[in-house]
């Protein structure tokens, strides 16, 4: 465990390197944890360092009472959003790793990887996104939604923030039952969904206070988009997508790489999901391997 910022933030490690080779860290996505990496970080240990994170409220990590935006700070809560995990994970690779990092995120990891590597600056070597959130329901993208979604944002708002109403979904949604289902969406092929990644998931929405980032998370309506950050961002990037990932389209990943000049690749995985790096690793390492070689 590391302390940061009076929380624990559990994390771990695989290879090694010398301190001119630049490290690897792996962030995961909503509802993940470190050990969805448990099919990549073996293989990236193999060229340098590579580690990866609990972000804060996920797996092992300190999982603090979610603080929304119009709340008053009290002490030993958490503002759940992009400025926070993002300044997790900076602060991770100054103090832990200390080093040049490749930060690969997959979902909100790659949203956090693209803020993190701003704060980071020179100390970032490269990026690489896996199926990087899009985040439609952010309220810079209202306009793109119908008339009666628009209209209807205010009682969504008023509604998700109900404390009471996020444990009675998040109640339900930690459920293996529930859990098996949506990786069934998450994975087309099913291939590696497994009594492991089923066990993976579910620990630690079983501890104690892990509904609270998922009160935390359904609240963010207006924070980073990965379209903006892209705008700024000052590294190389390079994208592995599913291709055909049900929620984060691939045709906007192809218009983010004609769009943003950091961009220099998209890798498609043909006939897989939102999660490639674990539902087909065998396509998916071959590829971060290569990426990172090519950033060393």
């Amino acid at each position: 465990m590391w302390e940061w910022d009076a929380l624990e933030v559990a994390w771990n490690k695989t290879g090694s390197a010398g301190n001119s080779t630049p490290a690897i860290l792996l962030i995961h996505g909503f509802g993940a944890c470190k050990e969805h990496w448990r099919h990549n970080q073996p293989e990236l240990g193999k060229i340098t360092s590579c580690y990866a994170i609990d972000l804060i409220g996920f797996g092992e990590s300190s999982k603090p009472k979610a603080r929304l935006n119009n709340n008053q700070k009290v002490q030993g809560d958490f503002s759940y959003g992009f400025d926070s995990w993002a300044n997790q994970v900076a602060d991770f690779c100054n103090e832990v790793v200390k080093r040049p990092v490749i930060l690969i995120g997959n979902s909100i990891g790659g949203v956090v990887a693209l803020r993190a590597s701003q704060l980071l600056k020179n100390s970032c070597s490269s990026l690489i996104l896996i199926d990087c959130a899009q985040r439609a329901m952010d309220d810079k993208r209202l306009y793109e939604k119908p008339l009666g979604a628009r209209l209807m944002r205010p009682l969504l708002k008023s509604f998700v923030s109900q404390r009471w109403l996020s444990q009675e979904l998040f109640k339900n949604a930690a459920k293996p039952s529930l859990i098996k289902s949506v990786l069934k969406k998450a994975y087309p092929s099913e291939n590696n969904i497994n009594q492991n990644l089923l066990d993976i998931l579910y620990r630690p929405s079983q501890t104690k206070g892990a509904c609270e980032a998922f009160h935390g998370f359904i609240n963010i309506f207006n924070d980073h988009l990965a379209q903006e950050l892209l705008l700024t961002t000052k590294v190389p990037v390079d994208l592995i997508w599913g291709e055909i990932d049900p929620w984060e389209p691939l045709e906007e990943a192809k218009r983010w790489f004609y769009s943003f000049d950091c961009i220099r690749s998209l890798e498609i995985i043909q006939g897989v999901g939102h999660c490639p790096h674990d539902e087909a690793p065998e396509k998916v390492n071959p590829v971060l391997m290569k990426l990172i070689q090519e950033a060393m």
